[in-house]
């Protein structure tokens, strides 16, 4: 059985990333983004996924969060995208309702190489902790399009920001983890032949 895992590295004038994923993982997570909130939304990604995640991000946090937030959903994208291969013998779609506390999130991925992203937090505190919360759903987006995904998120209840966009990442994540299963299948799960 092969190893589905990738390393990816980006160095810009804005930020500096490297990014180590095993998607056959236990969801370990060692994140350091220099952003609190973005470190606990990518660990709860990682952990509810069951990712092996390793993560790390010089940025240009003394303008804003934008750049850090962009680019390491960028490179964890391209790692997620990269360690899927051919996508051949994978389930290629997941789903998840994930509830947190008062609010209620749902997600849905398909791995099909068509990036589409569609992402609707509703989110109305114009930062969390450290990040703006514009940049949570654009990070999302930046995640599917890097990865190569077609990803559907929205939240469908909550009045606390932080529970609203927690939800949405482990929703996200159990999205993933159903998608990226294994089925003992050598094909591509497509009509086509390829996804």
């Amino acid at each position: 059985m092969t190893t589905r895992s990738a390393t990816m590295e980006r160095a810009t004038g804005e930020t500096s990333i490297r990014c180590t994923l095993a998607i056959d993982g236990s969801g370990r997570a060692e994140i350091g983004t220099g952003l609190g909130f973005l470190d606990h939304m990518l660990t709860s990604l990682a952990v509810h996924a069951g990712f092996d995640l390793t993560l790390s991000c010089t940025g240009d946090t003394h303008v804003d969060d934008h750049h850090s937030v962009e680019d390491c959903c960028l490179v964890l994208g391209r790692a997620l995208d990269a360690a899927l291969g051919d996508r051949a013998g994978i389930e290629r779609f997941g789903d998840a309702l994930v509830p947190m506390d008062e609010a209620l999130a749902r997600a849905a991925v398909d791995l099909v190489t068509r990036p589409v992203a569609s992402v609707e937090l509703g989110l109305t505190r114009e930062m969390l902790g450290d990040v703006a919360c514009e940049n949570l759903a654009h990070g999302l987006e930046t995640l599917a399009v890097s990865a190569r995904l077609t990803l559907h998120v929205g939240v469908l209840a909550g009045r606390n920001d932080h529970h609203r966009a927690e939800a949405a990442f482990k929703a996200v994540a159990r999205a993933l983890r159903a998608a990226v299963r294994r089925t003992g299948a050598a094909d591509t799960p497509s009509t086509k032949g390829v996804v």
